[in-house]
């Protein structure tokens, strides 16, 4: 191996799922690319996943924690971290076998970008289904292209983890839509680099997702943009871009509220975005 070859750590995230967990394993121990080591941050699981993760013992760091959400075990995987570059992957996601050897030779020949991600087949109930058009996938300096909603799956991407030390980790207040949270942040001070070919396969429709367990993720897309508004790190095309989907988000969010009877909450968030707009 070449002395300047880059060194990848992998973060797998797991909670209570030993049905998937092995797959996604495998799924990184079988890359073409194998200057890695692979941290599986178990967050709290009870079900049969550490006797499942038994059978990779030698080729895993493993790591079990209380449960604290997806935030907080990306964010542990991150400061156990000892690669260059960090590499995600949700246990009932997978990568196909060349998925991180592109990404580095992306890159490694793009010295500019900080980050890249790939596009991603989609399998919900076990049958293959087409992304819809507004899934769609950019390259470049896409911030108006990530504030409607999220584009870039954590799965997907490949990021030097010096960017982590300038943008701050995922954040843990968040239950849901930490990772919108993150390629926000991240989409306003960089370009974001896109390979388009199909190296994830994103596994969906099972129970525990968190767009089936959490009541509405637009309230935490909201809480994201007000966060990123507020922080005087846009400038002026970017605040209003982001005024305008928290405007719309929140005008969906407040009349569902209405519609529910809770008017003080339905209220302040209709009058949420004309109160920013005003102090623009």
């Amino acid at each position: 191996m070449n002395p300047g070859t880059p060194f990848v750590t992998v973060v797998v995230t797991t909670f209570n799922r030993a049905h998937f967990v092995a797959e996604a394993v495998e799924s990184v121990l079988t890359q073409t690319y194998s200057y890695l080591e692979l941290i599986v941050v178990d967050d709290g699981s009870r079900d049969e996943t550490i006797k499942v993760l038994e059978t990779f013992s030698g080729r895993i760091k493993y790591h079990w924690q209380e449960n604290s959400g997806p935030s907080a075990a990306r964010n542990r995987g991150i400061e156990l971290a000892g690669g260059d570059l960090i590499a995600f992957l949700d246990s009932d996601d997978l990568w196909k076998p060349e998925k991180l050897a592109r990404q580095v030779d992306f890159l490694f020949s793009h010295p500019e970008y900080n980050l890249c991600y790939t596009d991603e087949i989609w399998i919900r109930n076990g049958r293959r289904v087409n992304q819809g058009k507004r899934h769609r996938k950019y390259g470049g300096w896409i911030f108006p292209r990530v504030l409607p909603l999220c584009i870039i799956s954590p799965s997907s991407v490949l990021i030097r983890k010096r960017l982590f030390e300038k943008i701050g980790n995922f954040d843990e207040s968040l239950p849901a839509c930490e990772d919108y949270d993150l390629w926000i942040r991240m989409a306003a001070r960089y370009q974001v680099g896109f390979i388009p070919e199909l190296l994830i396969v994103k596994r969906g429709g099972h129970p525990d997702q968190l767009s089936k367990t959490v009541e509405s993720l637009d309230l935490f897309r909201i809480k994201a943009l007000l966060k990123i508004i507020e922080s005087g790190s846009l400038d002026k095309e970017q605040r209003d871009l982001a005024i305008a989907h928290l405007k719309e988000k929140s005008e969906v969010y407040g009349n569902g509220c209405l519609k529910r009877g809770k008017v003080e909450e339905g209220n302040y968030y209709l009058g949420l975005g004309e109160k920013l707009s005003l102090n623009t």
